[in-house]
C-alpha cells in the first residue's frame, strides 16, 4: 500500500511531499549556481541512478539534480570505477582513498555531494582537500546523515557488512553495490560547522526531516515515522544540509 499518500496527500499529485529532502536540498543548490560558474564538482557522484525515471517524484527531482548544461563542465569524481558511465557529468576521475583528489588547486567554482560524508574515515583531511580544490567564493553543498537521527542510530546497530541487504530491504530502488560502509565521524551540525570555519568556509548547517521513506513496508512504522517528521527537533532530525562558501 502507499503509505506516502494516505500521510501526504499532496504526493498523489506531483509524487513528492512538501518535506521532500531531495527537492528542498536540490533547489537551494541551483539556486546558487551563478551563470559565470565553469566547473562544477559532483563529489561522489555514482553512476547517476536518478536519471533512471521510475515515478512522478522522479520526474520531478530529476531536472535540479541533473547540472550538466548549467555550467561549462561537470567533474565526476568517486571511489567507484562504474561512475565513470554517470550520463550527468563531462569528466570522471577515479577517487583514491587516503590520496589527493584529482584535481588542481584553485578550479572548482561550485561542489556538491549527495550522501557521502557519512562514508568519510578522515574528514580533517576530506575537508582539506575540499579547501585545497575550490576556489574562493566558491561555494559547496552538501546532504547528509544526522548521527543522532533514528536512521543512523539504527544502521549503527548494524555491521557494515550487512548493511547493503537490509538496505535493499527496506528500500526496493537502492541496488546492493550502491551501499557503502558507513563512519559517521564528522555527522552533527556541530562537528560540520567546527570543519567548516577551520577550512575557510563560511558554514549554514542545519537539519531537515522528509517523510519516512525508510518504513515505506508498514503502516504502524511508518505512521510513527510521520509523527516524527512533525514533532522531532532539530537536533534529533534525520537529515543534515551543509552549504558553504569559500573565504
Amino acid at each position: 500500500m502507499d503509505y506516502k499518500s494516505i500521510y501526504y496527500p499532496e504526493s498523489a499529485l506531483s509524487g513528492v511531499t512538501h518535506c521532500d529532502s531531495t527537492l528542498a536540498f536540490y533547489i537551494v543548490v541551483n539556486s546558487l549556481i551563478k551563470k559565470e560558474d565553469a566547473v562544477l564538482l559532483d563529489l561522489g557522484c555514482g553512476r547517476g541512478a536518478f536519471e533512471d525515471i521510475k515515478t512522478k517524484g522522479d520526474e520531478v527531482r530529476a531536472p535540479y539534480r541533473s547540472f550538466k548544461g548549467k555550467v561549462e563542465k561537470v567533474i565526476g569524481i568517486d571511489v567507484d570505477q562504474g561512475a565513470k558511465d554517470n550520463p550527468s557529468i563531462d569528466e570522471f576521475h577515479l577517487l583514491v582513498i587516503g590520496q589527493p583528489w584529482p584535481l588542481a588547486d584553485n578550479s572548482v567554482d561550485i561542489c556538491v555531494s549527495d550522501y557521502v560524508l557519512e562514508h568519510i574515515d578522515d574528514p580533517d583531511f576530506f575537508f582539506s582537500e575540499l579547501d585545497r580544490v575550490m576556489k574562493p567564493g566558491g561555494r559547496i553543498c552538501m546532504r547528509t546523515v544526522n548521527k543522532r537521527g533514528y536512521v543512523a542510530l539504527a544502521a549503527r546497530l548494524i555491521p557494515n557488512k550487512y548493511h547493503a541487504k537490509v538496505t535493499g530491504a527496506v528500500q526496493d530502488d537502492r541496488l546492493e553495490e550502491d551501499v557503502f560502509p558507513t563512519h559517521y565521524k564528522c555527522n552533527t551540525t556541530s562537528k560540520l560547522k567546527r570543519l567548516l570555519r577551520d577550512n575557510n568556509f563560511v558554514p549554514t548547517v542545519y537539519t531537515f526531516e522528509s517523510e519516512p521513506s525508510y518504513f515505506s513496508f508498514s503502516r504502524i512504522l511508518y505512521f510513527f515515522g510521520y509523527l516524527y517528521q512533525k514533532m522531532a527537533p532539530s537536533f534529533f532530525k534525520n537529515v543534515i544540509f551543509v552549504f558553504g562558501v569559500k573565504k
